[in-house]
């Protein structure tokens, strides 16, 4: 290592002492500001997406101000929910039973499959109110650099499920980013010889979510659909 690499590995270093030590500060003024269990519950809360510090802390004021019954209510919901929310055996969409509505509503099109990556693209395309066909969730995205292999998604399932019943269409419903659009090209190949495969529209922003989308920007993604080329 030269003197220029040594010299950036030191203030690369200083700098992790510096942000380690910052974080070792912040968990002591918590621990010091606050009661033991209190403490405990806002570094809980904080494990929750898109909580940090003061919103943790203000969660944790605002549950104990809150009567003992509400408390036990929401404790019962999570453990409720943790132990009862499955996998539908179909289409792999969250759900309590075996099978979930969506797969089991008799007015849904059979011929018709929306390929997503999780359940929450499940959850922003169905407030479209456009789409009547059937989902199949994949459960994640193909990616390499994560240690996320095809074998590890709900793809097989899709393969079965297809080939084994008169599918008119599949429409992949995947965000356009690299771990998309690999996805989509994979899963996309594998579905070619039994049914057509189209891709919603990009009006999908490169590397945003569809659960962020607007429900006419899902619309018009829906509409403007259009077969895979290989």
């Amino acid at each position: 290592m030269g003197r220029v690499g040594l010299r950036r590995f030191l203030k690369l270093s200083n700098v992790l002492d510096e942000v380690a030590l910052k974080l070792l500060t912040l968990f002591h003024v918590v621990s010091v500001l606050y009661t033991r269990p209190l403490a405990n519950l806002i570094e809980q809360l904080q494990r929750l997406p898109g909580v940090g510090v003061k919103t943790a802390q203000r969660l944790s004021l605002h549950i104990i101000k809150r009567p003992i019954e509400e408390i036990e209510a929401l404790a019962q919901a999570l453990i409720q929910a943790k132990q009862q929310v499955g996998s539908c055996t179909v289409c792999g969409h969250l759900s309590a039973e075996p099978v979930c509505e969506i797969c089991a509503h008799p007015s849904r099109d059979n011929s018709i499959i929306c390929v997503v990556a999780d359940s929450r693209d499940l959850i922003a395309l169905e407030k479209t109110r456009e789409y009547r066909g059937k989902y199949h969730v994949l459960g994640g995205l193909i990616s390499p650099m994560d240690g996320i292999s095809p074998e590890q998604l709900n793809i097989q399932t899709l393969v079965r499920r297809v080939s084994g019943s008169k599918v008119a269409e599949v429409i992949m419903a995947i965000a356009p980013s690299v771990e998309g659009e690999t996805t989509t090209l994979y899963v996309g190949g594998l579905l070619k010889p039994f049914t057509k495969v189209t891709r919603i529209a990009f009006g999908i922003p490169m590397g945003g979510d569809l659960e962020y989308a607007d429900e006419v920007t899902l619309a018009k993604a829906l509409e403007g659909r259009r077969e895979l080329d290989f």
